[in-house]
């Protein structure tokens, strides 16, 4: 297995991961993925990857910037989808341990991360990377017409943005 850089022609692929998590119920807010054209403007050029085997796309993770001010240029929100048949596997952590080392080339000193209560697996992997719990945000959202909860984990840079 080996993790590379995610190109726009694997977008097929990732979008149909990406739909496995929304399914769900507890992934994300979404519900459907976006097109490829809205996913690319939404997600940092330098760190979008992809887990692959064989030719078949495992999983993916991408960080997104938290807001368009400068003051949080170097925070950025993190994505990582697993394809069902390749959960448990440890592609998770090999996906977000890249995602860390490649969130601080591009100059980011945080990465943050919601995640809803019920997805442990999510949770579980976070805290493995050296990701801490910072907060609940009650009732943030709805999906499906059902309020949930947030849960914020972050993970400071141990290099970048120390002075």
């Amino acid at each position: 297995m080996k993790v590379r850089n995610m190109k726009p022609s694997d977008w097929s692929n990732v979008s149909d991961i990406y739909k496995e998590g929304i399914s769900t119920g507890f992934a994300t807010f979404e519900t459907q993925p976006p097109s490829f054209d809205q996913w690319d403007e939404a997600h940092v050029k330098d760190c979008r990857l992809i887990a692959e085997e064989n030719g078949s796309i495992l999983g993916w993770a991408a960080l997104s910037p938290v807001s368009s001010r400068c003051v949080y240029g170097g925070v950025g929100e993190v994505s990582v989808y697993i394809a069902n048949a390749s959960r448990g596997k440890g592609i998770g952590q090999l996906l977000m341990q890249k995602l860390i080392t490649e969130s601080e080339k591009a100059g980011f000193w945080t990465i943050q991360s919601g995640i809803f209560p019920e997805n442990t697996a999510s949770i579980k992997l976070h805290e493995k990377v050296g990701f801490r719990y910072i907060g609940k945000r009650e009732r943030i959202g709805k999906i499906n017409g059902v309020w949930k909860d947030n849960l914020l984990f972050e993970k400071r840079s141990d290099s970048v943005g120390v002075d």
